[in-house]
């Protein structure tokens, strides 16, 4: 591997961790900050809300930069970017600054992401994309288990505001090494002008659903807003001469079944963990910490499952490997449903991680590899924002059967929803993720100086 696909690797890994880890640990800081800054429980949820909005509204406008100016730079960008705003949580005086800054955390969070996956896409040749993809998907599933466990001990022994300053080291590392190294030189392609009117129509769509999503009480006037506004876009888009998303990407029907797979698995994945969670610290009596160690074997599980996924991608093709994984998830939402003791908790979240670390790199894999270097980050975008928006939608569907209908029949319900990214998985190559429509790449269109 070369010095600059190391160092692509490294940086990819390090901003998925960074936002896993951000992710998680911010449940585990919520009450503290509650009580110290003396914030109404509508107010800390903000601290949430403001930036899944943020970022999720963003992903694939900032893809679409990182394919014009270079997904390096921008990654670059959004790193630095959000270190500085970590650090103003750390440092913030009230409530307020302390949700504006999270909005801030979105932004630039939502300029990382995209670029992660476009970085790879760029240094590698589409035959060599699974094993970057699978050392990066393991790692999201060790920071994400991590983090609970580090939030509670940094909360219990030094304060929650010790929590952001963690991510401002390594931002600040990676953010400069991306801005300092050099870039290759990247494929040229025709100057395609941003299209602004078809970013701002999307991120209203997006933001207004995330919005209604994520607080109930304010669903109708966001669905209000978000439909018209996705009407919008797609007219818009139909019409004009250089959209937002391009046609490679909107055509592909591997690309469409993979965000549909992505979509469906991180939804039942979302809803699954709050619902479980919900049992386990309310039925069962259990403690934050003591949820999370029964929560390990799913992280455990992932980070397993991702590194053998390139070899059944090779052996079975990405069609067969998602909808299997995607029916293993589906498996372990059932066995959670019925689930009383220990040792049948820790073994459906094993079963539920091994399938969605399984079904994360096939799926990613097969977005990364179909899309032409030129929009690999808004593929990358779009990825993004399935998981993104899957598990806001999984924890709306969860809390409402839970009330409805009480744990089992949401955790029913969550295993149907993970069942339709089998049928998704159709779309997905038969045989081996090769067989997408671009051929084995080399040389200048690879996104590599060729010889190297």
């Amino acid at each position: 591997m070369t010095g600059h696909r190391r160092l692509v690797s490294a940086c990819s890994v390090a901003g998925a961790a960074l936002v896993a880890l951000d992710g998680t640990v911010l449940t585990v800081v919520q009450p503290t900050l509650r009580r110290e800054l003396g914030a109404s429980l509508a107010e800390v949820q903000w601290t949430s809300t403001a930036y899944l909005v943020a970022v999720a509204s963003l992903l694939v406008s900032a893809g679409r930069i990182g394919d014009r100016y270079g997904h390096q730079r921008v990654f670059a960008l959004g790193m630095l970017g959000f270190g500085a705003a970590s650090a103003g949580v750390g440092l913030a005086p009230g409530i307020g600054w302390v949700i504006g800054l999270r909005v801030a955390q979105g932004v630039f969070g939502a300029l990382l992401q995209p670029a992660t996956l476009g970085m790879l896409r760029t240094a590698f040749p589409p035959d060599r994309l699974g094993t970057p993809i699978a050392v990066r998907t393991s790692v999201i599933g060790v920071a994400a288990a991590a983090g609970p466990l580090v939030g509670g001990a940094l909360v219990s022994a030094v304060g929650w505001r010790a929590v952001f300053f963690l991510h401002v080291v390594p931002s600040l590392v990676f953010g400069l090494l991306a801005l300092t190294a050099p870039e290759p030189q990247r494929p040229k392609s025709p100057d395609v002008r941003f299209d602004l009117a078809g970013a701002l129509l999307l991120a209203l769509s997006l933001a207004a659903l995330v919005r209604a999503l994520a607080d109930p009480r304010g669903a109708a006037a966001g669905l209000a807003v978000s439909a018209p506004a996705g009407c919008a876009f797609v007219r818009h888009e139909r019409r004009t001469a250089q959209p937002l998303l391009p046609a490679d990407v909107v055509r592909s029907a591997a690309i469409r079944g993979a965000l549909a797979v992505l979509l469906a698995v991180s939804a039942a994945l979302g809803g699954t963990l709050f619902v479980v969670t919900c049992v386990l610290q309310g039925a069962m009596g259990l403690s934050p910490f003591q949820s999370a160690l029964r929560g390990l074997p799913l992280a455990a599980a992932m980070v397993l499952a991702a590194p053998v996924c390139p070899w059944l991608l090779r052996r079975a093709g990405a069609r067969r490997t998602a909808a299997a994984a995607t029916v293993a998830v589906a498996l372990g939402v059932l066995l959670l449903s019925g689930a009383s003791g220990t040792v049948a908790v820790c073994g459906g979240f094993a079963l539920l991680g091994a399938g969605f670390g399984t079904v994360t790199v096939a799926a990613t894999q097969v977005v990364v590899r179909a899309a032409a270097v030129e929009s690999a980050g808004v593929a990358g975008g779009l990825k993004q924002t399935a998981v993104n928006i899957g598990p806001v939608l999984g924890i709306a569907a969860g809390s409402a059967l839970l009330t409805a209908s009480g744990p089992a029949a949401a955790l029913r319900v969550l295993a149907a929803v993970a069942l339709t990214g089998a049928l998704a998985a159709r779309a997905l190559p038969a045989r081996t993720v090769a067989s997408l429509t671009h051929p084995p790449v080399t040389g200048d269109r690879a996104g590599v100086p060729a010889g190297r």
